[in-house]
């Protein structure tokens, strides 16, 4: 499928992927070593680190746009032009910019809840970017309504999708410098949204409801940890 193709019947999937190579073509062309950049530099681009998460939300999303060297950039574009397309398709765009965006923050969350007992252990919290937790979310979506026989109008491959599935979760337990929690968290995010379209598919004025329930959830889990950060600094 060329650009033209994937803008007809993907855009939103095309504009996510745009994104991520226009955030390390502002990189580079302010200077930053793409391939090798300095915490500082992943800082001021929006990477999830939980020090300044604490004051800066917005670096709960921001991180998922941010990619650390030009190989991360390439598999996770990969990613996102098999899998968004496939799920674009089925829910359309915004509910798919809605899956990845609460995805990403689910991650980002789960990262920082483990950077929490890192830091508590007296260890430096980890620094993470990607959208992988995000492309994880979608894939863990769409395996859900395989497994459940969603009619949406495609036929999704179980087998392949959970085997895809599968290998990704057990690279990041064996490659060094890969956010398993952010994988998890992003597909927690997305099996929830997957079990709940499954049950409500049929009730059209109802296909928003899985992602206000996970919005509803995911704030609740940060008010969470907000209020128990707050209280065991102070």
């Amino acid at each position: 499928m060329n650009i033209k193709m994937l803008w007809q019947a993907a855009p939103v999937t095309l504009l996510l992927i745009a994104g991520f190579v226009l955030v390390m073509v502002i990189q580079s062309l302010l200077g930053v070593r793409i391939d090798d950049p300095s915490m500082a530099d992943l800082l001021r681009f929006g990477a999830n680190f939980l020090p300044a998460t604490l004051h800066e939300p917005w670096r709960l999303v921001s991180s998922g746009f941010l990619h650390i060297g030009i190989l991360h950039l390439l598999f996770n574009s990969f990613a996102m032009y098999y899998l968004g397309q496939a799920a674009e398709m089925i829910l359309g765009g915004l509910r798919l910019l809605g899956l990845f965006l609460l995805s990403v923050m689910g991650g980002s969350l789960l990262v920082n809840y483990e950077a929490w007992q890192m830091w508590q252990l007296g260890k430096m919290p980890t620094l993470t970017a990607g959208a992988s937790g995000g492309i994880m979310d979608i894939g863990a979506f769409l395996l859900i309504l395989a497994m459940c026989k969603t009619p949406v109008g495609y036929v999704l491959n179980t087998k392949g999708l959970a085997i895809t599935m599968a290998i990704n979760l057990l690279v990041g337990f064996a490659v060094d410098g890969i956010s398993n929690a952010g994988h998890i968290g992003g597909s927690l995010v997305g099996v929830t949204a997957g079990v709940l379209y499954a049950l409500l598919h049929r009730f059209a004025k109802h296909q928003w409801l899985p992602w206000v329930i996970s919005a509803v959830v995911l704030a609740s889990i940060y008010a969470w940890q907000m209020a128990t950060w707050n209280a065991l600094l102070s």
